[in-house]
């Protein structure tokens, strides 16, 4: 089974690429992020993620929502996701760091990380945009409610580009001038050649 994962900011155009893909070609299975139940419970319960024990239960959730989805995944020959573990990863270690505070989030959820890197894909592929054409396309938008963008440009993103462009398993698609069509045609591409080096 080989694993996979689409990555980039928001507004990046991550799920128009593998909405294209998945339409076009039965390559691969795509599985896309599915957590509005996760965001359910935490509303349900009534945790703030800039509490520090609120924190760790809400990303434990998260956690163990995203090894269930793995587990489906897991079911196809090749499974693309819109977001991986990884994704969770990066979320639930620097999400702190963004709001400016120092939680030791490692040791807390120690056992929690270990299994989710378990479900971490083979190989994953970066759309890096700057922040410029991330931001008109935001405003092109109308579809989706991202009342979070700004903050996540100015204070996660940075982070985000550090965590992931610097990884051994990391491939970048630089998409700043690149239609959708483009974009999706060279990810179709960079699947195939994945699945040819397994």
């Amino acid at each position: 089974m080989l694993y996979l994962s689409l990555q980039g900011s928001m507004a990046v155009r991550k799920i128009a690429t593998l909405r294209f893909i998945e339409k076009h070609s039965s390559i691969a299975h795509i599985s896309y992020e599915r957590n509005g139940h996760v965001l359910a419970e935490i509303k349900n319960k009534g945790l703030n993620k800039n509490n520090y024990k609120d924190y760790l239960e809400i990303q434990k959730l998260f956690i163990e929502n995203e090894c269930q989805r793995y587990k489906e995944a897991s079911k196809y020959i090749c499974s693309v996701m819109d977001f991986g573990a990884e994704e969770i990863e990066f979320y639930t270690l620097n999400y702190p760091k963004a709001i400016g505070v120092d939680w030791d989030v490692t040791t807390a959820l120690k056992k929690e990380l270990q299994i989710l890197r378990n479900n971490f894909p083979k190989r994953i592929l970066y759309l890096n945009a700057t922040d410029e054409t991330l931001l008109q396309r935001k405003t092109g938008d109308c579809s989706r409610n991202r009342d979070f963008f700004d903050f996540y440009i100015k204070n996660l993103l940075p982070l985000k580009r550090k965590w992931f462009l610097n990884r051994q398993d990391v491939d970048i698609l630089e998409v700043d001038n690149k239609s959708i069509d483009e974009v999706s045609e060279l990810v179709f591409e960079w699947i195939k050649e994945q699945i040819v080096i397994q």
